[in-house]
């Protein structure tokens, strides 16, 4: 029984995270989102890449609020990736960009991650890029 508490506890509360919710108006179902950014993509699938070519890849998002956004910090999660990003605030309605330089020097697969810190968000949105660097013949 007790599993049975925990476990509800646990979809209740994943529900609560979801950041779309479905709100009824006027007898048909409208969808709201909470995230005042919407990114393109989220995570990007770059395919092979040459060893010692350098990748660049384009996260893009519009601010879908009603303010205007500031990107304050972006964080590469290895020294392997740079990053660029809009560095002046994002008006409603229009899009910015976060730029990540990889270093694909070593051969395999990877993934990275880059944290991306706004004015409209508590949380640091999480980006991801993937693929696999193949050797040099």
């Amino acid at each position: 029984m007790k599993t049975l508490k925990i476990t509800l506890l646990s979809l209740t509360l994943g529900l609560m995270s979801f950041s779309i919710l479905p709100v009824q108006k006027n007898g048909t179902l409208k969808v709201i989102s909470t995230t005042p950014l919407i990114w393109k993509s989220e995570t990007v699938e770059v395919g092979e890449i040459p060893q010692g070519t350098p990748k660049v890849i384009e996260f893009e998002f519009k601010n879908t609020s009603d303010k205007a956004v500031l990107i304050s910090n972006v964080r590469p999660g290895c020294g392997c990736t740079n990053a660029d990003y809009t560095k002046e605030s994002i008006a409603p309605g229009k899009t910015g960009y976060v730029k990540a330089t990889f270093n694909a020097a070593n051969p395999g697969p990877f993934t990275k991650t880059i944290a991306v810190t706004t004015s409209a968000e508590d949380v640091p949105k999480i980006l991801v890029f993937k693929g696999t660097v193949i050797a040099k013949s």
